[in-house]
């Protein structure tokens, strides 16, 4: 840190806490932001901690902040006694443990070398762990300087100008992957009515939503051991009595172990007798489990089987088959190699067979990739795919956080989907042909379901989106 800006935050110090009650509005996004992508009860470390309030605020089960300014540091151990403060140097860190969160806000304007900054969390990071960094919009700098001289916020030393692509290109070199990004506050003071109005809905609307004052990132370590892993496939299956053998004949053998989950739904076909045969039968050669569901749908199917699963790696394959069972190689190969976190089934891509899907399924998927990618900050062309896949350790995470959007998902797919981003997992999607059904007729009722969908958006938008 240059000597002129460690001076500067020495004589700040006592005058902080000042500003921010002066800025609170301000100071509160921060906050919110950042408590919406780190869950309480976490370990969390904070670069530049400052006077501690925002590490305070997120509750963590272990929290520790570095500052390199004595005095910001003595404010933090008075008011937040059950936190850990540290001096040291943002190049430098000195720690011997690794952390769920690293939090870099308002920081990287001020180092001398950002990417030598961003390389010293190498050593405090694990493979799950993730950097959330703030920083403010350059395309503000006019107005902010006005606002100095105005004294309606602190004055600061010149920051480094660092464009979106500059933190995105120096957090990749240092080992980094950006999984999100965005934009907050359109206007940064506090108007009753009017600032909650224009943060919280016209600063997310296309075009306008890059313009806001506060700049985030939240990116994740790129893999770099990748290692064999065990798998669980699960199945739902609902009137499929066609199709159960074939499901466990096409199945190709990989991962370090491999699991079969049928998850019978109430059939009225015999369904749940022919699980019980090819359990049977293939039981010396195949690990095959086997379970009726407990409730409605294939949201509940899926947890069911979760709930039973022992793999590493956990998979859905519908039991209708027009997915191949012999693409989901693909799809451990992808996750265990860290591609991504969350491998989704795109059927979209390549062209599919006559009766695959109709005219307004694809309508219809369409129309929910376009509102999905808008939704969660990562591209998202087949919501509706039941292939999809997650490790174990993820989805246990997401079960936990499930309050945040309740119970309200018969089908699962938007349940896992909104969960990881919540979690801020690296979402990919893997192109996968559709083949049309060999047995029985589709469970989905497309005009009734799609209805349920669209209000699962919009329940969405205020989740996701407009908070």
């Amino acid at each position: 840190m240059p000597d002129h800006v460690q001076d500067y935050f020495e004589t700040q110090a006592a005058v902080a806490d000042e500003w921010k009650r002066r800025n609170w509005y301000y100071h509160k996004s921060v906050v919110d932001l950042v408590r919406f992508f780190v869950p309480e009860g976490r370990s969390v470390l904070e670069v530049g901690s400052g006077t501690g309030d925002l590490l305070a605020a997120l509750k963590p089960s272990r929290g520790v902040g570095i500052d390199f300014s004595n005095e910001m540091l003595q404010i933090a151990r008075t008011k937040y006694s059950d936190l850990e403060w540290r001096k040291g140097d943002a190049e430098n860190l000195g720690l011997n443990e690794q952390f769920d969160y690293v939090l870099l806000s308002d920081l990287i304007g001020y180092v001398r070398d950002v990417q030598n900054v961003f390389q010293a969390l190498d050593t405090i990071c694990n493979s799950r762990t993730r950097v959330i960094v703030t920083q403010y919009n350059y395309l503000w700098e006019p107005v902010l300087r006005l606002a100095q001289g105005l004294k309606l916020k602190a004055p600061v030393p010149v920051q480094n100008w660092l464009s979106s692509g500059d933190i995105e290109n120096l957090l990749y070199l240092a080992g980094f992957e950006v999984v999100k990004k965005g934009s907050k506050l359109l206007f940064p003071k506090f108007v009753p009515v009017f600032s909650d109005l224009v943060n919280k809905y016209i600063a997310n609307l296309p075009l306008i939503r890059h313009l806001g004052v506060l700049q985030y990132y939240v990116a994740r370590p790129i893999p770099k051991e990748p290692k064999e892993c065990s798998v669980s496939v699960v199945i739902p299956c609902r009137n499929e009595k066609g199709n159960i053998e074939q499901a466990v004949l096409r199945l190709p053998t990989f991962g370090s172990s491999l699991e079969i989950i049928f998850i019978e739904g109430n059939s009225t076909d015999s369904t749940l007798d022919e699980v019980k045969r090819v359990a049977q039968s293939y039981g010396q050669q195949k690990n095959i489990r086997w379970a009726v569901q407990d409730g409605k749908g294939k949201g509940n199917a899926v947890r069911n089987g979760f709930s039973m699963a022992t793999g590493d790696i956990l998979m859905i394959l519908d039991a209708d088959l027009t997915v191949a069972p012999e693409d989901l190689p693909k799809f451990y190969d992808a996750v265990r190699l860290g591609k991504g976190e969350f491998i989704n089934g795109s059927r979209l891509v390549y062209s599919m067979e006559r009766e695959a899907m109709r005219f307004f399924n694809v309508l219809g998927n369409k129309f929910f990739s376009v509102m999905f990618t808008w939704l969660l900050g990562q591209k998202i062309k087949d919501t509706l795919c039941g292939t999809k896949v997650l490790f174990k350790q993820d989805y246990d995470i997401i079960v936990a956080q499930r309050s945040y959007f309740g119970d309200f998902d018969p089908f699962g797919d938007f349940d896992l989907l909104f969960g990881a981003a919540k979690l801020n997992l690296r979402i990919v999607e893997l192109p996968v042909r559709y083949y049309a059904r060999t047995y029985g007729q589709t469970n989905i009722q497309r005009w009734r379901h799609g209805w349920l969908l669209l209000r699962m958006v919009v329940f969405a938008m205020r989740k996701i989106k407009f908070v």
